[in-house]
C-alpha cells in the first residue's frame, strides 16, 4: 500500500516541478528576447508576460490545497492507516489537480477552473474525514 499511497504523491510533486520549470523558461525567455528588464521585475513588480504570470499563478497554487494532501499522506503512512480508499481518493485527488493546472494554464476559464477546484476540495475533505474515521474507530 505504501507505493500506492505515494503514487499520487510523486505525481503531485511532478506537476509542482514541472509548473515551476515551465514558469522559469518563460521568464528566462522574456528576459532573453528583451521583453522586459530585470529592473522591471527586481522588487516583484507583475511585469512579466501574460503566459509566465499565468503559469506562476497555477504553480503557486500547488502550495494551497496540495499541502494538506500532502500532510494527510504522511499521517495515514506514519500511522499505518493507508487503505484502499485513501489510494483512491488521492489518485482522484491528483486528477483533479492535473485538470485545475492544465486548465488555469491554457483556456484559464474560470468557471471550469472553479469546478476542478470544488472537485479537488471535495476529494480532500472526504480524504480527511475517512482519515479521521479510521483514526477513532481503531
Amino acid at each position: 500500500m505504501t507505493i500506492a499511497i505515494l503514487t499520487p504523491v510523486f505525481v503531485q510533486v511532478a506537476l509542482t516541478f514541472g509548473l515551476l520549470f515551465w514558469m522559469g523558461s518563460l521568464r528566462i525567455r522574456a528576459l532573453r528576447e528583451r521583453k522586459l528588464h530585470v529592473r522591471d521585475i527586481a522588487l516583484g513588480e507583475p511585469n512579466w508576460p501574460q503566459q509566465a504570470t499565468q503559469i506562476q499563478r497555477a504553480y503557486e497554487n500547488q502550495f494551497e490545497l496540495p499541502v494538506l494532501f500532502y500532510v494527510l499522506v504522511a499521517l495515514a503512512l506514519a500511522t499505518g492507516r493507508v487503505t484502499a480508499v485513501l489510494v483512491v481518493l488521492s489518485s482522484a485527488f491528483v486528477i483533479a489537480r492535473l485538470a485545475h493546472a492544465f486548465i488555469h494554464t491554457t483556456s484559464n476559464a474560470v468557471p471550469l477552473r472553479f469546478s476542478a477546484y470544488c472537485v479537488g476540495l471535495a476529494l480532500l475533505v472526504a480524504m480527511w474525514l475517512w482519515f479521521l474515521l479510521l483514526v477513532v474507530s481503531r
